[in-house]
């Protein structure tokens, strides 16, 4: 576990890492090498910490080059991606699985987190399939 602040709202957050994960994070760890504990990881050839718009035009490129028939990809759609995940993955406990992700994502209610994800507009489409002739 470790504990973050939000620079966009201050509040503090504790973050739990599983066993994959971490192992993950283990290995890129020792291929790029870092100089110290507290250096950054993500760092120019220059030596400069990349910041996130930066990164988000990494992403940018990685998806033309790659042809990635996606969207948006950049730091933001991720966070998104992780909430669907783990509303996706929850589909016998959604309603639960809603009010987790509105505290995580400190949403004031869960019908903001449902759009946010895009759930919402998939209700209301869905309504239409209800329709028979």
């Amino acid at each position: 576990e470790f504990t973050i602040t939000e620079i966009k709202t201050g509040k503090q957050r504790t973050i739990r890492i599983n066993m994959q994960l971490q192992q993950h994070i283990r290995d890129c760890y020792e291929h790029i090498n870092p100089v110290g504990i507290n250096a950054p990881v993500l760092i120019s050839q220059k030596g400069t910490v990349y910041t996130v718009q930066r990164i988000n035009v990494m992403l940018k490129e990685i998806k033309k080059k790659y042809r990635l028939q996606i969207g948006n990809f950049s730091c933001h759609s991720l966070r998104k991606t992780f909430g669907r995940q783990v509303y996706n993955m929850n589909n016998d406990n959604s309603e639960l699985a809603l009010v987790k992700l509105m505290e995580l994502f400190n949403h004031s209610s869960v019908s903001i987190t449902k759009r946010y994800l895009g759930l919402r507009q998939e209700e209301l489409l869905n309504t239409y399939d209800c329709l028979s002739f």
